[in-house]
C-alpha cells in the first residue's frame, strides 16, 4: 500500500468515526399482531407438512387435490379460483368467483403450490412460497414462520404529501411511477392521489426516487439527515488528509469489505435499500465534493427496481454531460467489478456549504446550481430522456382558448394564469413532466418535452406561453373573456334555437351582470328560460 493509500485509509476511519454517533429523526412505526394460525396451500404434500406442525403454529390446509380426511382442518379448492390479500396477522384468502365465495383468515401463509400464488418482487411479510422444487428449503421456511408470532414493529419507511401528488386531477390519471415501480405492490391509486399500505411496504425506496414531485419521500433516514452524514464524512475525510473521496452507497447486507480494502478513497454509507437514494442525494454528494457516487448493487435488488435505477442514471449522466462533467461520475457497480478509469471522476471543486434542504426538487436544484457554478463550461439547455422529471411545456396558440383547465390541474404550479391579464404563464423549474396538462386540455393545445435549463434565473423565470387581448363587454366595457372564447362560443351556439335573433346573439358578448339585465328586459328570453343560473 502506498503512502497516500495509507493516508486515505486513516482518513476514512476518521470519517466513519465522525458519523458513528450522529443523531437522526425517528420515523413512525408500523405494528403487526400475529397469532399462530398458519394456512398451508398445496396438494397432497400440504397435508403431510401440516401434520408435522407443532406449537406455536396451528395449521389448516387448502388442498388443491381431493384427498382423505385429516385431523388438520382442510378446505378443498375443487378447481375454484384462489386469491390472497393482506399481510402478517391479517391474511384473507378467497376461494371461488364473486357471489359464491368462501373466505378464510390466517396470520401466516405457507404456499406449497407448484406455481406460487403471489409473485411480487417483494412478497408481504408472513407469506412464504416454497414450491416442490424448493422442498429442501421447507425446514427453513417453517422455522421462519414459527418466529413470526406475537407483536412486531417495523419502521414506516415513507412520508406522503397528497398536496404534491401528480397522480390524477378531477378523474384524469397522469403520473403512476410509484405504482408501477413498487416491488411490494403496496401503492394504489386513491382519487387524485395514491394510497400506500404501510404494512405491505418493505422500504424498497424506488417510489421516492422516481416520484417527480417529492410527494413520496423516504423517511429511514430522512433526506436531510442522510445529507448531513454525507457532508460530514466528506469534510472529515478531507480534513484528515484523504484524497479523491467517493461515496459508496450499499445495503446494510453488502458492505463489500474487499472493495473497501482495494480502494481506501471509498466512503461507505449503509442504507436500508439501494433504490432509496436518487438524483437529489446523488447530486448533493457530488456538490459536497465527492469525486464519484457509486451504487453497489447485489442480487437482492429486484429487476424492476434495477431497471428504474438505470433510467435515473441515464438522466443523471445526461445532466452531468451538459455540465461538462464525466457522465459516469454516478454509476452502479457490483462486487468484483473494476472501478473504471480515473476519467470517470469529477474534478476537484469547492465543496458546497449551502443549507441542506428536505424538499426533493429544491435539494436537487441547490446541488445543480453549485455544480454549475463550479463548472468550466456548461450548456444552456440539456435534452433529457423520456420520463425525466424536468422539462418544458409548449402551447399551440391557434388552439388555446385560455380556459385555464391546465392551470387548475398542474400539481407543481408550473402553469400559471396571466396575473390579471388573459394569458398563460410557465415556470420551468416547477414542471415535473407528469402530463396532467396535456390530458386535461380540452383543445389538445399543450405538449411537453423533457429537458433541463442549467441557468438558475432562466429556469425560475416566468415566461408567457400564450396571451390574448381581453374581450370587453359590448354594454359596459368591462373585460370578462378573450376573443377566442367568445368566437368559439358564438360558433358553437350558432345553430341553437335560443340564439337565432340579433339580440340573443349580442347577449353572448356581454358580461354576466349585463346579460342578466338584458334577459330580464327581454320578455321572449324570459319565456325561453335564458336567465343565467
Amino acid at each position: 500500500m502506498s503512502v497516500q493509500q495509507q493516508s486515505d485509509s486513516v482518513a476514512r476511519e476518521k470519517a466513519l468515526a465522525a458519523i458513528e454517533n450522529m443523531s437522526a429523526r425517528e420515523t413512525g412505526l408500523v405494528a403487526y399482531q400475529a397469532g399462530g394460525r398458519l394456512l398451508i396451500i398445496g396438494g397432497a404434500n400440504a397435508l403431510a407438512v401440516a401434520e408435522t406442525i407443532a406449537a406455536p403454529l396451528v395449521p389448516s390446509v387448502i388442498s388443491l387435490e381431493e384427498g382423505a380426511s385429516s385431523a388438520v382442518p382442510v378446505t378443498f379448492a375443487r378447481g375454484r379460483p384462489l386469491s390472497i390479500e393482506g399481510y402478517l396477522g391479517r391474511f384473507s384468502i378467497t376461494l371461488g368467483m364473486e357471489g359464491r365465495q368462501e373466505r378464510l383468515q390466517a396470520d401466516l401463509v405457507l404456499d406449497l403450490s407448484p406455481v406460487p400464488l403471489l409473485t411480487r418482487a417483494i412478497n408481504p411479510t408472513g407469506y412464504i412460497a416454497c414450491p416442490s422444487e424448493s422442498s429442501g428449503k421447507l425446514p427453513e421456511a417453517l422455522e421462519q414462520l414459527s418466529g413470526l408470532t406475537g407483536a412486531f414493529d417495523k419502521p414506516q419507511f415513507f412520508d406522503y404529501d397528497p398536496n404534491r401528488c401528480a397522480h390524477a386531477r378531477n378523474g384524469t390519471d397522469a403520473c403512476t411511477r410509484c405504482i408501477d415501480t413498487c416491488p411490494a405492490e403496496a401503492i394504489t391509486g386513491a382519487g387524485d392521489g395514491v394510497m400506500v399500505d404501510p404494512h405491505l411496504c418493505q422500504g424498497g425506496g424506488i417510489c421516492a426516487s422516481v416520484c417527480p414531485s417529492g410527494a413520496i419521500r423516504y423517511a429511514f433516514p430522512y433526506p436531510v439527515d442522510l445529507g448531513r452524514r454525507i457532508r460530514t464524512m466528506l469534510n472529515e475525510y478531507r480534513a484528515a488528509g484523504g484524497m479523491s473521496p467517493s461515496i459508496l452507497f450499499h445495503s446494510e447486507a453488502s458492505p463489500a469489505p474487499g472493495l473497501l480494502e482495494a480502494f481506501p478513497g471509498l466512503l461507505p454509507i449503509g442504507i436500508e435499500e439501494l433504490a432509496s437514494v436518487g438524483l437529489d442525494i446523488w447530486f448533493t454528494a457530488l456538490a459536497c465534493g465527492a469525486r464519484r457516487v457509486l451504487l453497489l448493487e447485489d442480487s437482492t435488488v429486484p429487476s424492476r427496481v434495477s431497471s428504474e435505477l438505470d433510467n435515473l442514471l441515464t438522466v443523471s449522466g445526461e445532466i452531468l454531460s451538459g455540465l461538462g462533467y464525466p457522465t459516469a461520475a454516478v454509476s452502479k457497480i457490483r462486487a468484483g467489478d473494476p472501478m473504471g478509469p480515473n476519467e470517470h471522476e469529477m474534478p476537484v471543486i469547492a465543496p458546497a456549504v449551502y443549507a441542506l434542504m428536505e424538499e426533493k426538487r429544491t435539494s436537487f436544484y441547490f446541488a445543480l446550481d453549485h455544480l454549475q457554478s463550479e463548472a468550466d463550461r456548461t450548456k444552456a439547455l440539456v435534452s433529457l430522456s423520456v420520463g425525466a422529471p424536468f422539462g418544458a411545456a409548449f402551447v399551440e396558440s391557434k388552439s388555446c382558448t385560455l380556459c385555464m383547465a391546465c392551470v387548475s390541474a398542474c400539481p407543481g404550479n408550473a402553469l400559471q394564469d396571466g396575473g390579471g391579464e388573459p394569458g398563460l404563464g410557465f415556470v420551468e423549474a416547477n414542471c415535473i413532466q407528469c402530463g396532467l396538462c396535456t390530458r386535461t386540455c380540452p383543445e389538445d393545445a399543450i405538449w411537453i418535452t423533457p429537458r433541463l435549463l442549467l441557468d438558475r434565473d432562466a429556469r425560475h423565470q416566468k415566461r408567457v406561453l400564450h396571451q390574448e387581448e381581453p374581450f370587453c363587454c359590448v354594454t359596459c366595457g368591462k373585460p370578462f373573456a378573450t376573443r377566442s372564447v367568445i368566437d368559439k362560443m358564438m360558433s358553437k351556439l350558432s345553430g341553437h334555437y335560443m340564439f337565432q335573433d340579433d339580440r340573443s346573439r349580442q347577449r353572448l358578448m356581454m358580461c354576466e351582470d349585463c346579460r342578466v339585465v338584458d334577459v330580464v328586459q327581454d320578455q321572449e328570453a324570459m319565456r325561453d328560460g335564458q336567465l343565467p343560473q
